[in-house]
């Protein structure tokens, strides 16, 4: 069976960044399992898994208009610190919440300085072109109940 909408797939990859540093893997543990065709992966990513079966290893570079977007610099905002609780920690890299009109939205602390907090609404793989090496370990045909749901089940069920 090939690789297509309303197919699980269960792959094993390993993601690296445009200098080669290794940022994620798969290797050593189970293999992702997802539903083609669900938005579960980046786009680029599924976009070229499209059709491949069973044992097909390829590795796929996805620039960032592929993969989760271009660095926006109007995500990168001020605030100042009176603003926030005063027994929060922030040093960079801790997320924060904000509630906006549109809904929570997740920051990044990039620095501190001073008495301003320099937040980053981009996702932490914005702007980066990414390399994965992927291996198709197996495809098979969702069943009614993942599809309706969305995603797929473990081997004994929902999951």
């Amino acid at each position: 069976m090939n690789v297509g909408r309303g197919c699980v797939v269960r792959l094993h990859y390993t993601l690296r960044d445009e200098t080669g540093a290794t940022l994620e893997s798969s290797r050593g543990r189970e293999p992702l399992s997802y539903l083609h065709g669900s938005g579960q992966l980046i786009t680029g990513l599924e976009r070229r898994i499209e059709g491949a079966s069973e044992g097909h290893a390829v590795t796929i570079t996805v620039p960032p208009e592929e993969g989760y977007g271009v660095h926006d610099p109007h995500g990168v905002v001020r605030a100042d610190r009176a603003t926030f609780p005063d027994d929060m920690e922030l040093s960079p890299g801790v997320e924060v919440q904000a509630d906006t009109p549109d809904g929570p939205l997740s920051f990044v602390v990039v620095a501190v300085e001073g008495d301003e907090i320099v937040l980053d609404a981009n996702h932490p793989m914005a702007g980066k072109t990414l390399t994965f090496d992927v291996e198709v370990v197996d495809v098979r045909a969702a069943t009614p109940e993942e599809i309706a749901h969305g995603h797929a089940h473990g081997p004994g069920g929902h999951a």
